[in-house]
C-alpha cells in the first residue's frame, strides 16, 4: 500500500503562485509514476502534470505548461506541483496519485492505483 498526503493549497489572487506537496509513505518502491489531477465543481477529473519516480521526466496538460512545474526529492519521497500566473479557472481540489504499472499512460487518471486525499485551491479574481 502508498499513502498520500497532500498540502499546500490554500487562498491565493489571480496571478498568483503556490506550491503543493504530496508526501508518500509505504511501499513507495513500487511506484511508477506520480502525477497531479485536479477536479473543479461541474467539471471532470482533469489530468495536470505527472513525473516519473525514477527517471524524472515529465508530463504536463497542454493548458498547465509553462504555468506549472512538477518535481520530486526521491529523499524526502515527496512530490511537489508549483503553480504560477495562477487563474480563476485554475480552482479546484487537487489530488495527487501513484501508478505502478510501468506501461501505464500517466494522463489516464483510471490507471492510477493511489489517490491522496485532495487540497482545496482557490484563486481570487
Amino acid at each position: 500500500q502508498v499513502q498520500l498526503v497532500e498540502s499546500g493549497g490554500g487562498l491565493v489572487q489571480a496571478g498568483g503562485s503556490l506550491r503543493l506537496s504530496c508526501a508518500a509513505s509505504g511501499r513507495t518502491f513500487s511506484v511508477y509514476a506520480m502525477g497531479w489531477f485536479r477536479k473543479a465543481p461541474g467539471k471532470e477529473r482533469e489530468f495536470v502534470a505527472a513525473i516519473s519516480w525514477s527517471s524524472g521526466k515529465t508530463s504536463y496538460a497542454d493548458s498547465m505548461k509553462g504555468r506549472f512545474t512538477i518535481s520530486r526529492d526521491n529523499a524526502k519521497n515527496t512530490v511537489y506541483l508549483q503553480m504560477n500566473s495562477l487563474k480563476p479557472e485554475d480552482t479546484a481540489v487537487y489530488y495527487c496519485a501513484a501508478v505502478k504499472d510501468y506501461s501505464a499512460t500517466v494522463y489516464a487518471s483510471w490507471q492510477y492505483n493511489y489517490w491522496g486525499q485532495g487540497t482545496q485551491v482557490t484563486v481570487s479574481s
